[in-house]
């Protein structure tokens, strides 16, 4: 077993145990021995999740569908984070995303459901009612986390809506008269998740559903909640006074309104996949106001949905250029970097997708773009191990530890083994050369490491065993050695080193121990302990009762070991030297 897969053996233990944070930690150095292995980002999500760290959850989901589109469990992980962020439509896209692919399987099926029956009772169910739903709604926690919200900030910054939420914290059964006030239902609406808030300025709206007039009052409030949104509001603009203005200020402004209006054209022809006409209204936007990089920026989208990613890369950049030239918000200037990042990514244009990203971080900082910097990352990295691979190279990679070996030249051999295991990652000999070469320069746990690689890659490779012996033989553990030269000779009964190494450890089982000191045995019985097949032995009832009875009742103690099975366990806890024979 490699070094990442015993972190994660380590972390399931630890979560099945309840001990969370634990299990993150042996996760995350998983994750830092092989970061491609999307298994461990799906759980330690899961462990995050767990400990009721849903942003961390959510992150490690995101990169876990991001190394693998096909695994179930990853839309499990984003469904679920979501949900518990009440991030609902979210939660739901992301479940209908997973049986998109995996119509049948039941995990996500079951979150599809308990989400939906969330958000269309999010008082709760269970006989809490209305009292229980309030008080789990307004909590301290949950009021922290919906202040991140910069669509819930206003209306939490609000005196008028704290007062009343704090009447509701005191008496729930307030609550359904509270949420007749317009302000109270807006906050609701945004706790689950119906509002369309943070949406990119610069995409092209999706169609907007036709609804009744909203109150003025929350009409006014709504207006303070969507900075970055340019739907057409329901109440019509008031005139601006252009008296005061120079013909050429007066011009200026009008031609502002009219690009506005281009604008919305634009967007219309969007929504009914009309792209060409889009474009050209974008672009007599762009003609009449061609200091507002917003036109520049819908136009690359409609470019990414064209799949024209050249043309979209292009067109981001030269928003960027227009935004920074007449100070464009930060934000603005984000979003066109990470749109442009999306494009080389579809490219597979890793290099410069990540390049993107960091820019709009720079402009920018967004949790979103964050985790699509991560993702592409990973993908980056599995990319370049993938590109490095190379038989040849690491033929000639392995000839040259050969002759290094050969002249004794122990730290360049591992050096050059190294190198081809890279550029061969699945050869197994190429493994054992280079756990003959660890041992040389005593590093007997890498070299244990290595070898155990390579029986995975090759359980049948007889040479792996014979060395995995020999490294068992240095390490005195000479149970472990005896079990790996037998499984050797099962495989080619004549092989000549693992018959010598089984000779030297039975020699060493059965002499050797007459030669080694009371501290000596001590230690060899308390590293034969720390191995779980060792405890398990011990911990065997069965056993238990055969070793009580060589001192207590001998026949029956040898009658039990005419059972192959318990004279094999007896002779592993002799070879361990937790018992002795006389």
């Amino acid at each position: 077993m490699s070094t990442a897969e015993e972190f994660k053996a380590k972390g399931n233990a630890a979560l099945q145990a309840g001990n969370t944070s634990e299990a993150i930690e042996f996760y995350s150095k998983a994750i830092n021995a092989d970061g491609s292995n999307h298994v461990y980002f799906s759980n330690r999500s899961a462990a995050y999740l767990k400990m009721g760290d849903a942003n961390n959850a959510l992150e490690d989901a995101n990169s876990c569908i991001g190394l693998n589109p096909d695994f179930a469990k990853g839309y499990s992980r984003k469904g679920a984070a979501l949900h518990a962020l009440k991030r609902y439509n979210d939660s739901i896209a992301a479940y209908d995303e997973g049986l998109q692919k995996f119509p049948n399987d039941a995990g996500i099926k079951k979150g599809m459901d308990d989400v939906k029956r969330e958000k269309e009772n999010p008082m709760g169910t269970g006989g809490g009612g209305g009292a229980m739903g309030a008080n789990s709604m307004f909590s301290p926690e949950m009021l922290a986390q919906m202040s991140l919200d910069p669509r819930m900030r206003p209306l939490l910054n609000d005196p008028q809506v704290m007062a009343k939420i704090k009447m509701v914290q005191s008496n729930p059964n307030l609550l359904p008269t509270m949420l007749q006030d317009p302000q109270m239902m807006q906050l609701l609406g945004l706790m689950m998740g119906q509002e369309g808030g943070g949406e990119d300025d610069s995409t092209p709206p999706p169609p907007t559903p036709t609804s009744t007039p909203a109150r003025p009052e929350a009409a006014k409030t709504a207006q303070t909640t969507t900075n970055t949104t340019e739907a057409p509001a329901p109440e019509k603009e008031e005139e601006e006074d252009l008296s005061g203005l120079t013909p050429e200020e007066r011009k200026a402004k009008e031609d502002q309104k009219a690009a506005k209006a281009k604008k919305e054209e634009g967007n219309q022809l969007y929504k009914a996949k009309k792209f060409e006409e889009a474009l050209a209204k974008y672009d007599e936007a762009i003609a009449l106001d061609p200091k507002t990089m917003t036109f520049l920026s819908n136009k690359a989208a409609v470019y990414f949905t064209q799949k024209k990613y050249d043309e979209c890369i292009e067109m981001c950049l030269k928003a960027v250029e227009v935004g920074k030239e007449h100070r464009a918000p930060f934000e603005d200037r984000g979003k066109a970097y990470t749109r442009a990042a999306k494009a080389y990514q579809k490219k597979k244009d890793l290099e410069n997708a990540i390049k993107m990203c960091q820019e709009a971080q720079l402009e920018n900082y967004d949790k979103d773009t964050q985790r699509l910097l991560k993702t592409m990352e990973l993908e980056k990295k599995k990319a370049d191990a993938l590109a490095y691979q190379s038989d040849e190279k690491a033929e000639e990679a392995k000839q040259r530890g050969n002759e290094h070996f050969r002249n004794k030249e122990w730290g360049p051999a591992v050096e050059a083994y190294e190198e081809a295991v890279k550029r061969a990652p699945k050869n197994a000999p190429i493994r054992n050369n280079l756990a003959a070469a660890l041992c040389k320069i005593m590093d007997f746990s890498g070299a244990q490491r290595s070898i155990e690689v390579a029986l995975e890659l090759d359980p049948k490779y007889v040479k792996a065993w014979a060395r995995k012996g020999d490294i068992e033989m240095y390490m005195k553990e000479y149970h472990k050695a005896m079990e790996s030269y037998k499984k050797g000779l099962e495989l080619d009964p004549d092989n000549k080193s693992c018959k010598e190494g089984l000779q030297k450890v039975q020699m060493q089982i059965n002499y050797g121990r007459s030669n080694m000191t009371e501290a000596e045995k001590k230690e060899q019985a308390a590293h034969a302990m720390a191995d779980p097949e060792i405890q398990s032995i011990l911990q065997d009832p069965v056993m238990q009762q055969i070793l009580k009875d060589f001192g207590e009742n001998p026949n029956a103690a040898q009658q039990a070991m005419q059972d192959p099975t318990i004279r094999a366990k007896i002779e592993k806890l002799i070879a361990s030297g937790i018992i002795e024979t006389r």
